[in-house]
């Protein structure tokens, strides 16, 4: 008989066999998901063309130890960084997908990431497809110093050119998406999405504590916290994000007759 792993959910604290880590069956929290996984959930099967793969981080600021950490996080993770972009179909309409994944160190936004992202919208531009970004970070990659912060404003002037040439922007917010990402493209684009009971904001909330001596309230910065401010679009459970992807897809995209 097969042995099934087990882990425990980190709201619930139940055990939960692995073959369910996609959602907890006891209190519907979402484990993460890979990048493959994603792109199996949202793309047409066998669709998915990902651009720019060898693409690695580099050491622009010679920091000691960073490429012994790069080699680790590629061989725990088994992906050359924090984001896999490419070119997919959704129901038989073209789109371009930029996922990022927390398991390469924290999904930090490194020169790579803001290549890789501003790229993603480039093709977006060029080819008239909608962009579809998964968004999972702790924020900037300090490792990188200058570098990494430079990815903000690199993001939001291609969301500009984006927007500019009127192809949409997708953002699927996922747990977590903090600092210099939310402070740029994750924020910027023409639908925000977010899953269910993701941490979205920029410092984290013991951070907020700490610096102004108050109790946040309850479930602060939650997908369902932002959405009542309006920072948030909408809430999509994963079994109804491809359909609604779709949805927006056609909604969003002009004909032929009016490009």
């Amino acid at each position: 008989m097969e042995n099934k792993k087990k882990t425990i959910c980190a709201q619930c604290q139940k055990e939960v066999e692995k073959t369910k880590l996609n959602e907890c069956p006891f209190c519907g929290f979402y484990f993460p998901l890979s990048p493959a996984e994603r792109i199996e959930l949202v793309a047409d099967t066998g669709s998915f063309v990902e651009m720019s793969k060898g693409m690695v981080s580099s050491n622009p600021i010679s920091l000691e130890g960073y490429e012994d950490k790069l080699k680790e996080n590629q061989k725990k993770s088994s992906l050359n960084d924090a984001v896999t972009i490419g070119s997919c179909t959704i129901e038989n309409q073209k789109a371009i997908l930029g996922i990022m994944s927390f398991s390469f160190m924290g999904g930090s936004m490194g020169s790579v990431v803001g290549e890789k992202i501003t790229e993603a919208m480039i093709e977006g531009c060029l080819t008239h497809s909608p962009v579809i970004l998964f968004t999972a970070s702790g924020g900037a990659r300090m490792q990188e110093g200058i570098f990494s912060l430079m990815q903000m404003a690199k993001t939001a002037s291609a969301a500009a050119l984006l927007d500019e040439t009127r192809t949409p922007l997708f953002i699927v917010l996922t747990n977590p998406t903090t600092g210099g990402v939310t402070a740029s493209f994750a924020m910027l684009g023409d639908v925000i999405m977010a899953e269910p009971g993701a941490v979205i904001g920029f410092a984290g909330p013991r951070v907020i504590e700490g610096t102004i001596k108050e109790k946040l309230p309850k479930l602060f910065q939650r997908s369902e916290f932002q959405l009542e401010r309006g920072f948030v679009d909408l809430i999509v459970r994963r079994e109804e994000l491809r359909s609604m992807l779709s949805y927006l897809i056609k909604t969003h995209t002009r004909s032929e007759s009016h490009a």
